[in-house]
């Protein structure tokens, strides 16, 4: 029997999203051991993990909290961390922006770095893919990922401080990014920004609250646009342009 083309992007977008549960599991498994562990309800972990669905700002925040913080600053530092949204979404918006309101409402919700690095990888390779295709791609990347990081989430606040010490499940958070970021650096720009905010962030991580990473972050958007400009005007026939 024929498989639609719907069917086979959705089927696709499955295949390529699971790979990232041997990263995505351990490190949702983390984040409920350590919210618990800093004083949070299991009832309150998978809140946390279910409204917000972003790793890196949830356990920025949880620290930051931890810390006793001032509410400002966990709310600007998860904010911080999480503006690269933002520059997915605009990324995205070309391919999925003429989806309708409540698809554009879920893929907003589901939009995370291994749904986004997947998907704009595969609509950039496949320009002419439709949008029932692109949308049924998307959703098929975040069927193994997101339900797997609400129940590993939930796996780890019930088992709270239960596991051994010696199991280090905190090695899945660099190798995640790593993993999604790699692949992503094809342009000058993209190694220009990149560079900047590491150096940023270690040069700035003396700063009270993680604020160091805001500093970065800054730094590594407004390095890459700049790159990104100035390459513009060294291309041919951009030399007179104002």
């Amino acid at each position: 029997m024929r498989v639609s083309s719907t069917k086979r992007a959705y089927l696709q977008g499955v295949r390529d999203g699971l790979p990232f549960l041997l990263v995505v599991s351990p490190f949702a498994a983390l984040f409920g051991i350590v919210a618990t562990e800093a004083g949070l309800a299991v009832t309150e972990t998978m809140a946390f993990s279910i409204v917000v669905i972003a790793g890196a700002a949830q356990f920025t925040a949880l620290q930051l909290l931890v810390e006793e913080a001032p509410t400002i600053i966990v709310l600007a530092s998860a904010l911080a961390v999480n503006l690269r949204m933002a520059m997915y979404s605009a990324s995205l918006t070309p391919h999925l922006g003429r989806a309708s309101l409540w698809q554009r409402a879920l893929v907003a919700y589901f939009l995370v770095d291994q749904t986004y690095a997947m998907s704009v990888a595969r609509f950039e390779r496949e320009p002419d893919l439709g949008m029932t295709a692109k949308l049924a791609y998307f959703f098929g990347v975040v069927t193994p990922i997101c339900p797997m990081w609400y129940a590993m989430t939930l796996v780890g606040a019930v088992a709270g401080g239960g596991l051994p010490e010696g199991l280090a499940l905190d090695f899945a958070v660099p190798i995640t990014f790593l993993a999604m970021i790699a692949p992503m650096l094809r342009t000058f720009a993209h190694v220009a920004a990149a560079g900047v905010s590491v150096a940023l962030a270690l040069a700035f991580a003396f700063l009270p609250y993680s604020l160091g990473l805001m500093v970065a972050g800054l730094g590594g958007m407004v390095t890459g646009a700049q790159v990104e400009l100035w390459l513009a005007r060294r291309q041919p026939g951009q030399e007179d342009a104002p």
